[in-house]
């Protein structure tokens, strides 16, 4: 397969990574996975905790999601300057800066008495994880410039990710249950503290050789196309798509899109070189990424929800029954990263994204009373699927440029996992709600309800929203089932809609890859 030529000039410094001491090497794959994993630990731990923040801190459901897409706009917006800073200054400086941001976020959040103190804090935490992301796939390309060896610490790197995904929900599940909802930011804290001592003892500096400058035009205005976008989703959602918020947001980052993209073209030293994108395995992973994360961290949310509103589950059931989701990210990471050394992982990410897709539109199979041990097996499938795809495409997207662009191409991946990651909460979200309120109706209709019952029901829940479920309640007892099974089926039918989108989406990847990636070897960039 045909890749762009990135001319890589001659550099003494690669052989003697070649030689690096095996204990240095081992420590940086440790620090890289241990950034990655303190940067996930936030993203579903903290949203398995919204029904409990939102009581304690009478929040509405917008602002719940702004506790969530507070973390997640700075990392997507900001995750490719933070890759050219780091190329520019030094990939530890960088994975030193984003864990001392992330921490002092945590400690915002840790002392917080509303939801705006929150959203401080989990902006500053999203912060530190754009210069955390591309930095600690860059110190992997420049400890393992071996593609065997890369491919491994990749592997490790993956499973980190799914390791922060799987134990934040519990972490979080047991301290609400026992502690003030405002602990749950302490385990992140103390591993990211653990982290940034341990990465300033042993680190050593890697930077980019060729010269570099920053580009504040071009991160201007992908601040604004990816800010625009996911504001007007979410507005759209809250408040119609007529809305001047929405339309302010969308005609935003439509018009901020394309300015990107000609700045980029006409800056001598862009932050997102568009070459990049000419290597098709590199586009195809690029656009992978996103697709998966998207239904990956939607189905998240929307499963979190229809486990917390419908089964009525407590924080840490709801982490028990996801575990499979990003557990086995975990358990499969060392055998995938063999994999990918005896065959091509291009026929590795198409069998994962085929197998999670599956899993994905099996979702549709669910009813409101569906058993736990029913869901599990069908979230085992989708999970398998993320877990055979997850660390192919990340270590496709890195093989496909020489290694003097690794920040940048690590904060590229990054910024797209990201985008993806913050469009799935906000449209599956956008989902939720609209399709439970249109089909709550007719639910209400053949439950037996009288007419006012039918109306307070349909009141709450226009006026609160899809929470309403976590406290709807009437007169009787028998009403008050009555009214529960009709916002289960509703919901259930809006969480079918979730699952047709992801797994679509999936497949969707599936046909991407194969047709930009292939199956048959690993893509490589030319040296010349």
């Amino acid at each position: 397969m045909s890749t762009t030529a990135f001319p890589d000039p001659p550099q003494l410094s690669i052989a003697a990574r070649r030689f690096s001491p095996p204990r240095r090497r081992a420590a940086t794959i440790v620090l890289a996975c241990a950034g990655v994993f303190v940067s996930y630990l936030p993203v579903v731990g903290v949203s398995v905790a919204l029904p409990v923040m939102q009581q304690a801190l009478d929040a509405s459901t917008a602002g719940l999601q702004w506790i969530t897409v507070a973390f997640i706009l700075p990392t997507a917006a900001l995750l490719l300057t933070c890759g050219m800073i780091g190329d520019l200054y030094g990939r530890k400086k960088s994975y030193l800066a984003g864990l001392t941001l992330f921490c002092l976020g945590c400690l915002v959040c840790l002392t917080a008495g509303g939801v705006v103190q929150v959203c401080v804090g989990q902006a500053l935490t999203g912060v530190g994880t754009a210069a955390l992301l591309p930095s600690t796939l860059a110190l992997l390309s420049h400890i393992c410039p071996d593609p065997r060896e890369r491919a491994a610490a990749i592997a490790l790197w993956t499973a980190s990710l799914g390791l922060g995904l799987t134990l934040g929900p519990l972490f979080n599940g047991v301290i609400v249950e026992h502690l003030s909802w405002r602990w749950i930011f302490l385990p992140a804290l103390a591993a990211g503290l653990a982290a940034a001592v341990a990465g300033a003892l042993v680190l050593t500096e890697s930077r980019s050789t060729r010269e570099r400058h920053l580009d504040l035009p071009g991160q201007l205005l992908a601040v604004v196309a990816v800010t625009g976008l996911v504001y007007g989703v979410i507005e759209g959602g809250a408040a119609g798509w007529g809305s001047g918020g929405a339309l302010l947001g969308l005609v935003a980052a439509a018009l901020a899109l394309p300015a990107f993209v000609v700045a980029e073209l006409r800056s001598p030293c862009p932050m997102l070189d568009l070459r990049l994108f000419r290597s098709p395995a590199f586009s195809g992973a690029a656009l992978v990424m996103g697709l998966t994360l998207f239904a990956q961290v939607g189905l998240v949310f929307a499963l979190s929800e229809y486990f917390g509103l419908v089964h009525h589950a407590s924080t840490w059931d709801i982490g028990v029954r996801l575990l499979a989701l990003n557990g086995f990210t975990v358990l499969l990471g060392p055998l995938v990263g063999r994999l990918m050394n005896r065959t091509s992982p291009g026929l590795l990410l198409v069998t994962g994204l085929v197998v999670g897709g599956i899993g994905a539109l099996c979702v549709t199979l669910f009813r409101a009373d569906t058993g736990t041990g029913e869901a599990a097996l069908v979230i085992a499938v989708l999970g398998i699927g993320i877990a055979l795809a997850m660390a192919p495409v990340t270590t496709i997207a890195m093989d496909s440029l020489p290694h003097r662009l690794a920040g940048t191409a690590g904060a590229a991946n990054s910024a797209l996992r990201q985008i993806g990651s913050a469009l799935g909460p906000a449209v599956f979200g956008v989902v939720l709600t609209r399709q439970t309120l249109d089909t709550l109706p007719g639910h209400l209709a053949g439950s037996g309800l009288d007419a006012a019952g039918q109306g307070q029901v349909l009141g709450t829940v226009t006026d609160v929203g899809i929470q309403a479920g976590a406290f709807l309640r009437l007169g009787s007892g028998r009403d008050t089932g009555r009214a529960l099974t009709a916002y289960g089926a509703s919901f259930t039918d809006a969480l079918h809609t979730c699952a047709l989108i992801g797994g679509i989406g999936m497949l969707a990847a599936a046909v991407i890859a194969l047709a930009t990636i292939g199956v048959r070897s690993r893509p490589a960039p030319d040296a010349d």
